[in-house]
């Protein structure tokens, strides 16, 4: 599968892996199964309190509204979660996926309300324009994903974390790096940073970890006197789980 490269703020470039069609399908039934059940359980809980005789009661205009304001969870859904949870569903949780935007930023409200509005297109009139969008396209990505300038990568790592370069930092840590030097980064640039960094670990693919400590030592301003380019990435984002953990 083809990587897709993203610049962060800092002019990194790194890649990630697109999720592929299968997990974001994945993604998408655990999401239906989701929203699914909350429908089945309003029904039941109204049919318990007998509030479909009390709504029978209402006009038609009522009637609707009501329905709407029960439904409007499921219509969300997407929307309020990927917006509160940064790309990120409850179905994205657990197949380790999520929505980053293709430029390095994070992705905005309105990026996340463009992918969602493309849903009538891309979902709800029969999934063939998304599934067609996602196996023709370079990074799998749906028609709502090419408006919003966004892709869905994969989190997934054969590393937990005592496998990961991120080790934790305790009482007596003694920072290598200045304050100004590691806040030049921030806490997305650092995620984007160890996640590569692993990911180079794991494919041995020594000539990422050549570029991410050629950028880092660009942003830094200063040159890599570790061992290897392995303890040198370690220690800055040890450094910067030490800057941001003060008080």
């Amino acid at each position: 599968m083809s990587k897709l490269y993203i610049t962060t703020t800092q002019n990194v470039p790194l890649f990630f892996t697109p999720a592929s069609v299968g997990e974001r399908m994945l993604g998408y039934f655990i999401d239906m199964i989701v929203k699914t059940s909350y429908l089945i359980s309003s029904y039941y809980l109204f049919k318990y309190l007998k509030l479909f005789d009390l709504i029978d009661d209402f006009d038609t205009w009522t009637k609707m509204a009501v329905f709407l304001v029960i439904y409007s969870p499921v219509v969300f859904y997407t929307l309020v979660s990927e917006s509160l949870m940064e790309g990120r569903t409850l179905g994205k949780m657990l197949v380790k996926t999520r929505v980053v935007k293709i430029d390095g930023y994070q992705a905005s409200f309105t990026d996340y309300f463009t992918r969602w509005i493309f849903r009538l297109v891309d979902i709800n009139m029969g999934y063939v324009a998304g599934v067609v969008s996602m196996l023709l396209t370079k990074h799998t990505q749906r028609l709502g994903d090419l408006a919003a300038g966004t892709a869905v990568i994969s989190e997934k790592s054969k590393y937990n974390l005592s496998h990961t370069i991120l080790a934790e930092i305790n009482g007596n840590y003694q920072p290598y790096f200045t304050r100004t030097q590691i806040l030049q980064f921030n806490d997305n640039d650092m995620r984007i940073i160890k996640e590569n960094a692993l990911n180079a670990i794991q494919i041995r693919d020594y000539a990422l970890l050549e570029k991410l400590t050629a950028k880092i030592e660009e942003v830094i301003r200063l040159k890599n006197k570790f061992p290897t380019q392995e303890n040198f990435i370690k220690k800055v984002i040890e450094d910067y789980n030490y800057y941001t953990g003060e008080n």
